[in-house]
Order: structure tokens, then C-alpha cells, then sequence
């Protein structure tokens, strides 16, 4: 088990030491093991892409999508260009742990990204970064300038007749652009806004041809895959849910930042690892998987695991591992208004449904904060949130629409009390 805390360790890395990203020190922990292993026994593209779906490893960014499947899709004996991209377009609220990747060990990704190369066929990617994170941006080019020169990346690689070559892209800072399609229009020099489908990626892609989009902590996690082999991944989770994964921790914890533990892990464990509730406070609510998750009541995240399949079962998802702790303190109308806000500033405005229902369900959740709520504006926004989830091109409206569900769900009783009263159940100190 690996932890990050406040620059400590990550990994197994030394985040204190201030060369720990570099290809030195990379290597001398096992970096590029797994590429020349691959390279020097010539195996087989299907080899790599089954070790890879024996390992259980589901896609890190938010859906959870088995990677090594995703790799199957692609056409390997499509005769022009093909693409492999990684989503380092980390804007959902509260996600904070693929820019420490960039950080504290860029080479992981690197190393990812050839494999994938390798076993897709391709001869070219792409890591689109976050807009807002420019120094990270710039540490990875330095990385793959590394990576170039020492034979990792660039024609013939490590003397073999495969060759892949990798370019990082900055981004803008929309959020929008953290769905796949509309991360590839905005590639191609367009507006980023989201295709439709099908066709897919898998197809139809970057430039029209076939390409395969996966997050940055999934491709981070292919080279021990190969490398230490499938089955010793897999059991460091649990059956459906193989190796580790990273989660971001904020709120009203006493110590915040990333924590790498295997799947299955008990939200109390994660919970206690992150210092327990500041100040001594009751635990009221978490979001478990970034703003876009449903929220769950404290004694029912308790009970859960953290996994993909215990997560979905107590009503929420798993999604990029950003997990927002709330104390008893926290007005859920007023922490339900700011997401709702977030949503409506984010929308691209390319469909009706998401353009003019995120900027409703703000208007009211708005207005019941304010103390100016009516009888039936929780039923206006179920309506709203009908008229809007899966009639979109892409699920922001639908990640608008969850938070708003189980807030009113799980917390009504303080929308109910404010629209009646005219002020808040809960003496709202942190929002």
C-alpha cells in the first residue's frame, strides 16, 4: 500500500527528493522493464492486450470500462494512421490525483503509453493536459525529451522495428474537454465540444482515424502490469476491481491529498488514513467519486468499500476517486448550489437540454438558498432533471443532474426546512 501525503511518499517514490521524476531515477525503480521485456521477447500485440484484461484494470478516469477490452476495439490491421490519446483533462471538482502522476512520476505514463502503442499498433500519441496546470505540462515535455534520448521513444525503438513517438497538447481549462470526444475536437484545432455517437473512437477518432482515449492513472498502471504480470495486480484488488487506485481526499479531513490503496479497501480505513474528521466533527456526507457522483450519507459510506462495484451499490459511483468529505457543519442546499453552479458555467451549450436546464436547476436551487424558495421547486427540479438526463450528446447534463437527485434524496428534510422558513436547518459555518 502506497500513500501520498503533503509531498511524503507516492508510490514508493520519495516525493521529497527533487529529481524523483527524472528517468534516473525511474529506472532505477524498475522503469522501462516492462517495454524491454516486451521488445526484447517480441510478444505478441494480443499477449499484451490480454495480460492487460487478466489484470482487471478498469478505466481510472470516471467510468470504470475494463482497459484491456477498450484495447481490443481498436483495428490492428487498419492499413493508415491509428492513435493512442490519455485524458490528463482533469477538471472534475475535487480530482487532483493525475497532475501528481505528471508530477512525481511522468515516466509511468510514458512507459504506459508505448506499451499501448505497441500492442495497438500505432505509431504516434497524444497526452492532452489539463489547462490549468502548466507546470506539470512543462515537466512532462522535459520527461519526454528524457525518454527520447535515452531510445524509449522515436523511430526503432531499443533497436527493434517498432517505433512511437509521443507529444504532450495543453488544454484550456474547460471542463468540457474532459469528455473524450470533445478532448479529440479540441486536438484537431476545433471548439471543444462533444461528437456524436456512433461512430466511435474506435473507428473514427483523431483526424477521422481509429484511436483509443484511456485516463492517466490507467495507462500509469500498465508497465507493473507487464511487468510484475497480470495476476499479481489483480489480487492486490479484488475480483472486478484489480490492482489499486488513487483517491484525491478533501473536506473536513485533517489531512487531504492522494492515497493509493487497493480496491476493496473500507471507506473507515481510507477515512482514518486521511487524519479522521477535523476538528472532532461528525461525519455527515461524502461524494465518493468526484462532483459528479451522487452524494451518500456519512453512516451509509461507512459501510461501503472502496471499489467500483460497493460504491454503485450503496447509489453512487466510483468515478475519478475524488472523495469529498462533509461534516455536520455543511448546509447541503448552499454545497448543492455551488455545484449546481459549476455545472451551468461548464456547459458547452451545444444541446438544448444541458444549455437551458443546468441554467434552471441553478436558478432554483439558487433561490431556495437565498431564502426565497417556493412550494413545488423540489418537483420543479425533478422535472428538470427528467427533461435532461440521457437526452444529451455527452453526460454533463446527466453529471448535473445526480448531484441534484441525491441531494434532495438523501438531505430534503433541509431544502424542505429552508423553502419553508425562509433560513437554513444547519448554521451553515464552513459554507
Amino acid at each position: 500500500m502506497a500513500v501520498f501525503v503533503n509531498g511524503v511518499i507516492f508510490d514508493g517514490i520519495d516525493t521529497s527528493a527533487q529529481d524523483c521524476w527524472k528517468l534516473e531515477a525511474y529506472v532505477a525503480r524498475g522503469g522501462y522493464q516492462a517495454l524491454r521485456r516486451i521488445i526484447e521477447s517480441k510478444m505478441a500485440q494480443e499477449d499484451v492486450i490480454a495480460e492487460v484484461k487478466n489484470s482487471g484494470l478498469r478505466g481510472r478516469g470516471g467510468a470504470g470500462f475494463p482497459t484491456g477490452l477498450k484495447w481490443s476495439f481498436m483495428p490492428r490491421s487498419f492499413p493508415g494512421d491509428k492513435y493512442v490519446v490519455c485524458n490528463t483533462d482533469e477538471g472534475e471538482p475535487g480530482t487532483f490525483k493525475d497532475r501528481d502522476i505528471l508530477r512525481f512520476n511522468p515516466h509511468a505514463l510514458i512507459e504506459g503509453m508505448i506499451i499501448a502503442g505497441y500492442a495497438m499498433g500505432t505509431k504516434a500519441g497524444y497526452n492532452y493536459i489539463h489547462g490549468e496546470i502548466f507546470e506539470e505540462y512543462e515537466l512532462f515535455e522535459a520527461a519526454l525529451d528524457e525518454a527520447r534520448q535515452a531510445g524509449f521513444l522515436g523511430n526503432n525503438i531499443l533497436g527493434s522495428d517498432f517505433s512511437f513517438d509521443l507529444f504532450a497538447h495543453h488544454g484550456y481549462g474547460a471542463y468540457i474537454c474532459g469528455e473524450e470526444t470533445a478532448l479529440l475536437e479540441s486536438l484537431e484545432g476545433k471548439k471543444g465540444q462533444p461528437r456524436f455517437k456512433p461512430p466511435f473512437p474506435a473507428s473514427f477518432g483523431l483526424y477521422g482515424k481509429p484511436t483509443t482515449i484511456n485516463n492517466t492513472e490507467s495507462f500509469a498502471s500498465v508497465p507493473f502490469i507487464i511487468r510484475d504480470g497480470a495476476a499479481k495486480f489483480l489480487e492486490a484488488g479484488k475480483p472486478n476491481n484489480g490492482g489499486t487506485k488513487l483517491f484525491s481526499v478533501s473536506g473536513h479531513v485533517n489531512r487531504p491529498g492522494n492515497y493509493e490503496i487497493p480496491l476493496g479497501t473500507p471507506f473507515s480505513v481510507l477515512l482514518e488514513m486521511a487524519g479522521g474528521m477535523r476538528d472532532g466533527k461528525k461525519l455527515k456526507a461524502v461524494i465518493p467519486g468526484g462532483s459528479s457522483a451522487p452524494i451518500l450519507p456519512g453512516d451509509v459510506m461507512m459501510q461501503c468499500t472502496m471499489d467500483y462495484d460497493s460504491i454503485a451499490k450503496a447509489g453512487s459511483m466510483l468515478g475519478s476517486g475524488a472523495v469529498i468529505v462533509m461534516n455536520e457543519d455543511v448546509c447541503m442546499v448552499k454545497a448543492l448550489e455551488r455545484l449546481a453552479y459549476f455545472y451551468h458555467e461548464e456547459s458547452c451549450g451545444q444541446c438544448t437540454p444541458c444549455r437551458e436546464g443546468t441554467g434552471w436547476l441553478y436558478k432554483v436551487i439558487h433561490r431556495i438558498a437565498q431564502g426565497e424558495g417556493r412550494p413545488g421547486d423540489l418537483e420543479l427540479l425533478d422535472s428538470v432533471g427528467n427533461n435532461m438526463a440521457g437526452r444529451t450528446i455527452c453526460a454533463l447534463a446527466d453529471a448535473a443532474v445526480f448531484p441534484v437527485r441525491s441531494f434532495t434524496k438523501h438531505f430534503r428534510n433541509e431544502f424542505e426546512y429552508l423553502i419553508e422558513h425562509k433560513k437554513p436547518l444547519v448554521d451553515h459555518k464552513w459554507c
